[in-house]
């Protein structure tokens, strides 16, 4: 008989801030049309489990938060080697999460004395950027704007716990 297997929500702690800082998407957009890179001057981190559903934002690495709190360290080890300053988590909403991962993360960086990092939240997540227009969804690799529509949108918040 296979053991019980726990959500991620239960087998992994409950951060110490429920609400972690954020960056918006027009700050974001900025940093992009300033001439900073992801995954040089920034990390961004898609946090959906299996799929890309609607494209998914140029740059970002997906690490799913099912499986995200014990690679934690190796994010950080990344960061650090590479100079990155600021670490972005999205899912669909940035609620969720993207708050948790950021949380959780904002709290490695705390236990480490880590100053020079940070650890934040897209605002409003992938459907906030796909939703907001044309000079967002050009940043969107495999960009599917009918995955987007109220509709089919409405299938992705679904996904959070």
């Amino acid at each position: 008989m296979a053991p019980p297997t726990v959500h991620w929500t239960e087998a992994y702690p409950v951060p110490s801030t429920k609400t972690p800082p954020v960056i918006s998407r027009e700050e974001l957009l900025q940093w992009i049309q300033d001439g900073k890179a992801a995954g040089k001057d920034y990390l961004v981190v898609d946090l959906r489990r299996d799929d890309h559903t609607g494209g998914f934002l140029r740059g970002s690495l997906n690490l799913p938060i099912e499986s995200l709190y014990p690679a934690l360290p190796t994010v950080y080890n990344i960061a650090k080697a590479s100079g990155i300053k600021t670490v972005i988590w999205y899912c669909v909403t940035s609620r969720g999460r993207g708050y948790r991962a950021a949380a959780w993360f904002g709290d490695f960086l705390a236990s480490k004395g880590e100053s020079e990092i940070k650890s934040v939240a897209l605002f409003e997540g992938i459907l906030g950027w796909a939703l907001a227009g044309d000079k967002y969804t050009a940043h969107i690799d495999e960009f599917d704007p009918q995955a987007w529509q109220k509709d089919d949108a409405s299938k992705h918040t679904g996904q959070l716990r």
